[in-house]
This record gives structure tokens, sequence and C-alpha cells, in this order.
């Protein structure tokens, strides 16, 4: 198989997947006639060709996957009209303090925010698979520690914790994630558990 024929294999299976492709899910494809390295070069020539698209290829958490350009989310919308999940900015501090301080307790969260934290709250971004315990701290009552998932990364259209955008004394992290995620924020929101499949373009 030469460098062009796998690249259109590459390009149709990422395009037809409805998930993120790992590269040793790609690797699959060829049956050993094609390494890692040639796999990863080709991805990044694929990234180059549709780099002036409304479509891109991206690295996500969970892999590699075509999504659309942020510039194009205004027309898309047009096709689906429905609103996505307003959150309260409680919820989305609550995020945030996850997502830069993460692994935190309900504890250190209220701590930070001041406030005692309704457990809706919680329940909502564990719902929406934003958050989840990854154990338990060794102290009194032995509270659950909060992180973010894998999900959230993809959602957020990055592939690791430390490409999150970086905060700055004028910017709080809730005023970071907000524009990344496009969600839109309502101070009089009620703390409604979202629905899964909601549609939230993180592109």
């Amino acid at each position: 198989m030469n460098t062009a024929q796998a690249k259109r294999v590459l390009e149709t299976a990422l395009i037809c997947s409805q998930q993120p492709l790992q590269v040793r899910d790609l690797l699959t494809l060829f049956e050993e006639e094609v390494g890692v390295e040639t796999v990863k070069h080709l991805l990044r020539e694929l990234q180059l060709e549709w780099a002036q698209r409304g479509v891109e290829l991206v690295q996500v958490a969970s892999g590699w996957r075509f999504q659309s350009r942020p510039e194009m989310r205004e027309f898309l919308d047009r096709l689906n009209p429905e609103k996505p999940p307003r959150y309260t900015r409680a919820t989305m501090e609550t995020l945030a303090i996850i997502a830069y301080r993460q692994p935190v307790t309900r504890g250190d969260m209220e701590d930070i925010r001041g406030v005692t934290i309704n457990a809706m709250i919680i329940k909502q971004l564990e719902d929406r698979g934003w958050v989840e315990v990854i154990g338990h701290r060794e102290a009194a009552g032995r509270p659950a520690l909060f992180a973010t998932t894998r999900q959230f990364l993809d959602d957020l259209g990055i592939a690791s914790l430390d490409q999150l955008p970086l905060q700055s004394k004028d910017a709080s992290a809730v005023d970071l994630l907000e524009p990344s995620m496009h969600l839109p924020v309502d101070p009089h929101a009620d703390t409604r558990p979202p629905t899964p499949t909601d549609p939230i373009s993180l592109a």
C-alpha cells in the first residue's frame, strides 16, 4: 500500500467514525502494512490538507477526529435550532475548580468558593460525563476526590489538561472555560440535570 492509499484509508475511517480513534485503532486498518510513525505522519499531513476547510482534524483525549471549526458554529446552529442546556454560574465555577485544582473534595471546592455547594451541582456535572470520583482522601470520613474525565477533554476539544486555557489576573477560570465550551450561562437558571444527548459543539 502506498502513502496516498494509506492516507485515503485513514481519512475515510476518521470521517465515518462516530467516535475519536486512537492511533492503535487506526493501525488495525492496515494489518501491519503501515507502522505507527507512518500513521502519525499521515495524520499530520491530513491536518494540513484540511487546514483551509470548514472541518478540521484534531487530536483530543480519546483520539483523532474530524470536527467543525468554531467559525462554522453559527451556520450549523441554523440546522439545529434547539438551545443547549443552560448552566448556572455556580455550576461553571465548580467545574472550573475541579478542572484547575483536581483532584479535589467537595470540602475543597467549598473552601475555594466560600459557600456550600449544592449536591445537585456535582450530580449535574457527573451526569454530563465531565467529572467523576477517582478515589477518596485519607482523612476523616474519607471524602470523595473529584477530577475531570476524558469526555470533558473531548468536549473541550483538547488532548490533555496541559492544554487548558492559561489563567491570568484579568480572567477567571470560568471566563476561560465558557467560550471554549460554547455554554450559555444563566445566573438565574435552575440547576437541573442536563440531558446527556444534548448537542454541544466544542470545536
